[in-house]
Formats: C-alpha cells, structure tokens, sequence
C-alpha cells in the first residue's frame, strides 16, 4: 500500500490553535521506502509572536517560538496552502506515484463508493491533531474530495502493539517510540516529523 504521510506544527492544541507548518511525504509499505523527492513543505502565516505569546502553552514558547516567528514571517494563507498542496497533489509525479492517472479518474470501484483512487493519509496523531486542523482550515469538502475515507495513526497502531506485547508500554508515545528504534527524538519539525513517522511505521511491518 501507498500512503501520504502528514504532520503540522501549530500554534496549540486548542480549538483556536493556528497551524504554523505542514509537510507530507508519500510512503510504500511493501517496499519501505520514503519518497522524499515527492514531499510537500509549507510555512502558514499567523500572527506575530508577540500578539500569540499570552495564550501559548510554556512548551510551545519554548519550542515553538522561532517556528513561530518564521510562519509569521514567511507563510503563506491557508487559502494558499490548499491551492499549492492541491497542485502538488495533481502533479505528474505524485499521481504516477499513487496510480491517479487523469484519464481514467473516472474509474471507480462502485463497492467502495469511488474511493478507489483517493490517497490514504497516514500520520503519527492523524484522527486528534492533523484531520481536524485541516478540515478546519481547508475545509470538509477540500479534504473528502482527495483523500481517503480510511486512513492510518501511527499512535492507533503503536498502541495495539504494545497491547499485544509486541512492543513495550513506553512505545505508546512518540518519543519512546523513536527511542525504542534508535531513531532519536521527535523533531517538532513537519517535515522531518513526517518522514520519520512513515519510517517508524516500516520498522513496525518488521516489528
């Protein structure tokens, strides 16, 4: 299976939060291999720090702050962030790499409603941070449009595995697991966090 791994930075997790940064990347499970020539970046404009700064969590200044600044400095709308992610997704290549051939856009399985061709997304806390934030911002219709019903959270699966003792309890979180596979720590970066997101789920094939 193919799928397009996402992540985002914001500004919290609140319901007013402000994404700041989004990346994908497209992954195969069969051969495991990130294709990060085929990987989407892209800074969001929000308010200067300064204007943010009494309602951030202390993580987030202390973390975020620089990531911050530069969103608020270099981004682009979010109204912009879904025309350049949708050209990205209609390009040439990234169809080729997920079988979207225009020509036959037409074809759909009947039994699964015309999902067939739809991208699945994947993300290490897709259904609680990456879903909501997009259909928020890009809108219900922009989403269900190119992606798939089904998709995959990376924390789904970790913790189904350390329920079946496959993995041991300090895996639920993202940081343990990254430890557990000698991966470092999570990088709070979109892209990096992406792509290693999509890595971690291939060595969990082989767990």
């Amino acid at each position: 299976m193919r799928y397009l791994s996402i992540d985002l930075e914001a500004t919290g997790l609140g319901r007013d939060d402000r994404i700041i940064e989004f990346a994908a990347v497209p992954f195969c499970s069969e051969d495991r291999a990130v294709e990060e020539g085929l990987a989407f970046h892209a800074l969001v404009r929000c308010p200067s720090y300064e204007s943010l700064e009494p309602s951030l969590s202390p993580w987030v200044r202390r973390h975020n702050e620089g990531l911050i600044r530069r969103a608020h400095r270099e981004g682009v709308s979010t109204g912009r962030l879904g025309d350049s992610l949708g050209a990205h997704l209609d390009s040439g290549p990234v169809r080729a790499y997920f079988d979207r051939d225009p020509a036959r856009d037409g074809e759909r399985a009947p039994e699964d409603g015309g999902e067939g061709r739809k991208i699945v997304l994947f993300g290490k806390s897709l259904n609680s941070i990456d879903l909501p934030f997009l259909s928020r911002d890009l809108g219900w219709d922009w989403v269900r449009e190119r992606f798939h019903h089904q998709a995959v959270d990376l924390s789904a699966v970790a913790r189904f595995m350390v329920d079946r003792k496959a993995l041991p309890p300090g895996c639920v979180s993202g940081e343990g697991l990254m430890g557990h596979f000698g991966m470092g720590g999570v990088r709070h970066t979109a892209l990096e966090d992406a792509v290693n997101a999509a890595a971690l789920y291939c060595r969990l094939l082989g767990a």
